[in-house]
């Protein structure tokens, strides 16, 4: 019986199942949306039971696209949205609250808080991160602080916390763990010495026992229970979507990057065993861990990327569907001096503004929806240069290209834009789900599916490459100009 790998990848908007074979081609797929809910302004939740059925309804749909029964499932992988964080009841396994999202910015003032006390220079040094609403740790805290009687139901071991990977995984198996990869995007966790942080949780005043055992990414999370899909399928792999799209990509050499184009925009660079400090606002994080020890990266993270263009169509209605922003960008030869500075809930890497707001500068009575549309793709490419810029200033030496993957990197207005703006070539993979491809081959190789990343990196094909066409004078007028609006919009106080 041909056996099939199948990925488990809930995005920040969807959940999306794909089932992949051993030359990791996609064999069948299911996507489904769920609802954002934004309470307030800048904040952001989603409903964890909703997140549960779209990714259990997407599983058995990207099984049944393709034509394969739970017996032809040698593993599951699961790659997830890092930072978004969810409490539930440890009996009854209900969630106490909805979950609060990575982009969620309520907890600012806790942020503030630490670092007037004086915490980020200790946080900063164990964690790899800035202290930063981001973050699940202040999120929590926000919990404590503001839902009633959840401290007591904690400290009594009542609740269970974790990140989206360690609530699937709990609906799936019954469970209680998470990975390294999703642990180092707490706050919570050293990465150096590979443990929940005693210190800062007495910090924050989190109780341990809340806490999922940590695995490595590629090793046994339980079977799933048998009345989901009619047989215990191991559960083998798991990444937060960043670092699951860095092993997607085969970026196993140190050195190696990867920018991914989603609702926000992340470019990692594989680090080696070393877990490098950035003077440039980038993060330090872990990339996998295979059993073997850490695989460290540095990170940059812009919080609005295609967000921007789904800004367009749901709160503007400039577009009704997100693919026709290419065409009407192209209608237009430039943006017309519009910038858009998309900062809708603060600004992420290398600024770190949780305070700033969006922003359209340069308008006229002449701007049409099309410059509209135009400076959005562009305002997505201008902060992943930022990101880039930063780490090759961390490195000391440039990158010499880098690989691109994400809903928007189909768009390739954005791709030779973005290749114009950083003055080097920008590379698509043959198969573009390349993050939960790196959920898959966690999995896979954990079962003997992929005997080793050798053979995962042979894997890796291209499909085309983007090269600079724009003229030096050109670009750098374009630079200047984005550098002036992100001064604007950062000056700006919003009442």
């Amino acid at each position: 019986m041909e056996k099939y790998i199948l990925a488990l990848d809930q995005g920040t908007t969807t959940s999306r199942a794909i089932v992949f074979n051993e030359i990791g081609m996609i064999l069948g797929v299911k996507q489904l949306p769920f609802n954002q809910i934004y309470p307030e302004p800048g904040w952001v939740e989603h409903d964890p039971e909703e997140i549960w059925k779209t990714q259990y309804e997407a599983a058995l749909g990207a099984m049944e696209a393709a034509q394969i029964t739970s017996n032809q499932i040698a593993a599951i992988g699961i790659t997830n949205q890092r930072e978004t964080c969810v409490l539930w009841d440890k009996k009854t396994g209900v969630p106490i609250y909805n979950a609060i999202v990575w982009q969620c910015r309520r907890s600012a003032s806790i942020c503030q808080e630490l670092k007037a006390i004086g915490y980020e220079k200790e946080i900063r040094e164990r964690t790899g991160l800035l202290l930063d609403p981001y973050f699940s740790g202040t999120k929590l805290m926000w919990l404590f602080d503001n839902v009633s009687g959840l401290r007591t139901k904690a400290e009594r071991g009542d609740i269970l916390f974790g990140t989206i990977d360690s609530w699937l995984i709990y609906k799936l198996t019954g469970k209680h763990v998470t990975d390294p990869t999703n642990a180092s995007r707490t706050l919570l966790f050293n990465i150096h010495e590979g443990r929940w942080d005693e210190d800062i949780l007495k910090i924050m005043k989190i109780p341990p026992s809340i806490l999922p055992t940590v695995l490595p990414s590629s090793s046994d999370f339980g079977f799933t229970k048998k009345d989901l899909f009619g047989a215990e399928i191991p559960v083998t792999g798991c990444a937060g979507d960043q670092q699951a799209a860095l092993f997607g990509h085969a970026c196993f050499e140190a050195g190696a990057s990867k920018n991914t184009y989603g609702t926000g925009c992340f470019t990692l660079m594989n680090t080696g065993s070393t877990a490098i400090t950035s003077k440039h606002n980038l993060l330090t994080t872990i990339a996998w861990d295979l059993g073997k020890g850490f695989t460290y990266a540095l990170e940059g993270s812009v919080f609005i990327g295609g967000a921007v263009v789904q800004w367009l169509r749901d709160e503007l209605g400039i577009i009704t569907e997100s693919s026709e922003i290419e065409k009407l960008a192209r209608s237009v030869p430039d943006s017309g001096g519009a910038v858009i500075v998309p900062a809708f809930v603060g600004m992420g890497a290398p600024y770190w503004d949780p305070e700033a707001r969006g922003a359209v500068l340069g308008i006229t009575r002449g701007t049409s929806k099309a410059h509209f549309a135009r400076a959005a793709l562009e305002a997505i490419a201008y902060q992943s240069r930022d990101l880039l810029v930063a780490m090759e200033n961390d490195l000391g030496a440039p990158i010499p290209f880098i690989k691109a993957d994400g809903g928007a990197s189909a768009n390739n207005f954005l791709m030779q834009f973005q290749s114009d703006i950083l003055n080097k070539p920008v590379i698509l993979p043959e198969v573009s789900e390349v993050t939960a491809l790196g959920a898959a081959y966690l999995a896979g190789l954990r079962v003997g599916y992929w005997e080793s990343t050798e053979e995962v990196e042979r894997n890796w094909r291209k499909k085309r490459e983007f090269v600079p066409a724009m003229t030096q004078d050109a670009r750098e007028k374009l630079i200047v100009r984005w550098n002036k609006a992100v001064e604007v919009t950062r000056s700006f106080i919003c009442c």
